[in-house]
């Protein structure tokens, strides 16, 4: 597996990945009814951001964005977000690309890495980022309305560099 910067000619299978996972509604804080052009426009990142893929020769695993967290006295804080194609799961294609984005912010001196909301319900996420280092530093309750599980809390989750 690589990981390297996205390229116009991946967008194809990157939106294979990111429209289940958006309309699915129970991980990422998206409307589930976002169209093509607006999933693009929110998951490319403009520099100093970076969008990338993890692949397999042609086939795009999994994806990540990552960037700075707030602007003026906030952009010392970098973040990221990451989706995996549902084939390649549990095949630490996930964790390859939270290191990626942790080692990216790093490079870049940034002073820590933050999550603004992961879904309390996301658990192997939720655990894959406590393996890599960050913690949940508060619970926002009942800020995620989960299909199945209703209202759900979301996680402010920080790492520091």
């Amino acid at each position: 597996m690589l990981i390297r910067e996205f390229a116009e000619s991946d967008w194809a299978q990157v939106w294979q990945i990111v429209r289940p996972v958006v309309r699915a509604a129970d991980t990422f804080t998206y409307d589930p009814g976002m169209t093509e052009r607006e999933a693009r426009a929110v998951w490319i990142e403009a520099p100093p951001g970076e969008t990338v893929v993890a692949v397999d020769g042609d086939e795009v695993l999994g994806t990540a964005k990552v960037g700075t967290n707030r602007p003026g006295p906030g952009s010392h804080v970098a973040t990221a977000s990451f989706m995996v194609a549902p084939a390649s799961r549990g095949q630490g294609v996930g964790t390859a690309l939270v290191r990626y984005a942790l080692e990216w912010a790093r490079r870049r001196r940034y002073a820590g890495m933050q999550f603004n909301a992961v879904a309390e319900s996301n658990k192997s996420a939720v655990d894959l980022y406590l393996r890599e280092g960050f913690t949940i530093v508060g619970t926002v309750p009942g800020a995620f309305a989960h299909p199945i599980h209703g209202r759900v809390g979301l996680h402010i989750m920080y790492a520091p560099l």
